[in-house]
């Protein structure tokens, strides 16, 4: 079914007859209540909970994820905030599953669910979910692949070099070959999927960056890397230590990006100009475009004279045209912080912190859907 017509029959359902019958339920409802029940009905979480499981009886457990979510919609930065709206907002704990403020769990359930839910990766799961289901038969134009600084409140942890093999110093004799460590980017190539994303780091560790006006900034935590289609959806995202270079989760998050939807270009800015890069988006039949990273003073200057050359002439190239719509990354970096919790991470560990920022993903993509027809 093409993404317009599963969009409208949903959004029509949802209008015509479950906002009605809420409403009706519950009394009138405000367009943060209207939001939080389509994200909830467009994601439906419960359908990917486990049943089984040690512990709160399934019922419990649906309504604390139906909870996390509504957080993430609403922008709630903590847990206890979520808990007091909980207390008085009755439509919206009737939405999550509670019908009295006594049956909604202390702080304490809370963050045993929430351990629970990041343990087994619940929201990239129902995130996977509602990508496949409404953009796995839709051919993509762009996918724009990006970066952004996560600040976690925990301390970075101190990785040991791995131990070289001593040698004599000085230069080698004619004719020995000393040995080195292949990069990562050469072990990608011949890695599978599982084997690409264990072996990333995701300890927290201290990232350095250079922002727009050249100033270098630092922060402590984590670097969530994004895969985006247009309208501005995230298809997939990967959370690696701050201290990781962006060309090092290309590979590995073109390839998690190709089992979910097919597409035709890779934008990407000069961070990620490599060869092999280059190669796997090709290998997957996509036109990478990737801004030129000159690496030296010669060729950067070469490259500003061309710039300023085709500016003079009123002339752009095709691949500068299409390579404007790599904002798209940006601005759903920029609105994963501002509105759905990217600034407010109070967990710890990495399974906890891209718990935390998939339900905020994964409110976002719910969003950004709905926009597409509203």
């Amino acid at each position: 079914m093409p993404l317009r017509d599963f969009l409208s029959i949903t959004w029509n359902h949802i209008q015509a007859n479950l906002f009605p019958w809420l409403t009706e339920e519950l009394g009138p409802l405000t367009d943060t209540h209207k939001q939080v029940i389509t994200t909830l009905e467009l994601v439906r979480i419960e359908t990917l909970m486990r049943p089984g499981l040690p512990g709160r009886p399934l019922r419990d457990r649906a309504a604390l994820a139906r909870a996390f979510v509504a957080k993430a919609v609403m922008g709630l930065p903590t847990t206890s905030m979520l808990i007091e709206r909980l207390a008085v907002d009755k439509r919206l704990r009737r939405l999550c599953g509670w019908e009295c403020p006594g049956q909604v769990p202390s702080e304490s359930t809370f963050s045993r669910a929430f351990a629970e839910f990041a343990t087994c990766e619940l929201p990239s799961r129902v995130h996977e979910a509602l990508i496949k289901r409404t953009l796995k038969d839709r051919l993509v134009c762009h996918i724009s692949r990006d970066a952004t600084a996560i600040e976690a409140r925990e301390k970075p942890v101190r990785v040991a070099p791995p131990a070289m093999p001593k040698r004599k110093r000085g230069r080698p004799k004619n004719g020995v070959l000393v040995e080195k460590e292949p990069r990562r980017l050469d072990r990608q190539v011949t890695m599978s999927l599982a084997e690409m994303l264990n072996d990333l780091p995701k300890h927290c560790a201290v990232g350095t960056k250079r922002n727009a006006k050249g100033h270098t900034t630092s922060w402590i935590g984590y670097k969530l890397h994004l895969d985006v289609a247009d309208g501005d959806i995230p298809i997939s995202g990967l959370l690696t230590s701050a201290s990781l270079h962006d060309s090092q989760v290309a590979i590995p998050l073109a390839t998690l990006t190709a089992g979910r939807v097919n597409n035709l270009y890779d934008l990407m800015d000069s961070a990620y100009d490599a060869p092999e890069i280059k190669q796997k988006s090709r290998a997957l039949g996509h036109v990478p475009i990737i801004d030129k990273n000159p690496r030296s003073a010669p060729g950067k200057a070469e490259m500003a004279a061309e710039a300023r050359g085709r500016q003079i002439a009123r002339y752009k190239l095709a691949e500068e045209v299409r390579y404007n719509e790599r904002s798209a990354a940006e601005r759903v970096n920029a609105r994963l912080k501002d509105e759905f919790g990217g600034r407010n991470v109070r967990v710890r560990s990495h399974a906890k912190v891209l718990c935390h920022l998939m339900f905020g993903i994964l409110a976002l993509t719910c969003d950004q859907l709905m926009r597409l027809i509203i």
